[in-house]
Parts: structure tokens; sequence; C-alpha cells
């Protein structure tokens, strides 16, 4: 299950399938469930008339989305989430959207005080529908060597 620190390559880009189509109500929960009162992602008549027109999808949403769908080929097997780090909103987001994503491989270092790991830090990137990108983060991940 999931990938070990040697089946990781520096400049590989991992393609995340299957993607996800954003609908209302995802947003409108995820919404209510973090909190955010913003009435962009809860009020169409105010958002219409806003500079986008319509609501947009709440951006930590697309954050988690995008993370989420490369649990499968990047953090299945990982010892831990070890770092989030500049998170960049490329675009709006808006309800039918669907998501997709990709990671590409910036590093790979074993440890030098536990050889059974090593951290792979990443750059994970949401593309819509029309394979415009929406957002990127870089992150660290703690993954486990092959066992012996």
């Amino acid at each position: 299950m999931g990938r070990y620190l040697e089946d990781f390559r520096v400049g590989e880009v991992i393609k995340h399938w299957p993607g996800r189509t954003i609908r209302d109500f995802d947003d409108t929960w995820f919404t209510l469930l973090t909190m955010n009162t913003n009435p962009l992602h809860l009020d169409e008549h105010f958002a219409s008339r806003s500079e986008h027109g319509r609501c947009l999808v709440n951006g930590t949403l697309v954050f988690a989305l995008a993370v989420g769908m490369s649990v499968r080929d990047v953090s299945e097997n990982a010892i831990a989430n070890l770092e989030y780090e500049k998170v960049v909103h490329l675009a709006p987001t808006f309800h039918g959207d669907t998501l997709y994503a990709e990671s590409e491989v910036l590093e790979v270092v074993p440890s030098q005080t536990k050889p059974d790991r090593g951290v792979v830090y990443l750059e994970t990137r949401a593309l819509n529908q029309r394979g415009e990108r929406v957002l990127s983060l870089r992150r660290r991940v703690l993954i486990p060597r092959r066992p012996a």
C-alpha cells in the first residue's frame, strides 16, 4: 500500500486520479463546517454583484481536495505530513468546476538520523476542467523506506 521513499524521483510529475466536481452543496457544507462567514461562498445574490458575478468555491476546500486527491499516490504510506508552504490561489473556482491534481517531486532527502525514512518535497497543483491551474502548494512529507 502506498509508495516508499525509493519510489519517488526528482522531476517526476504524478497525475492524480480521479478528479472531483465541486457541487454547490459541497462548498456550502465545507464553508459552514469551517465557520467561514464570507458571503461570497454562501449568498448567490451578494456574489452576483462581485467581480466574479457568482459564488466562489471556498479556497480551503480547493486546498483540501488537491491534497486529498494526492493521498493515494503520495502520502498513503506516509509517517507524517511535516509542512505545507507557499499555498497560492491562482484563479477562482466555481460551483460545477471539476478539479484535477498533479504533484511534481522537487526533492527526495533520506534522513541522516533515522535510516528507515526520508522527506519528499513536492509541489501539488490543482487544475480545473480546462487545464487552468487554480492552486499550487508546496509540502514536505515524511515517507518510510521500503522494508528489507
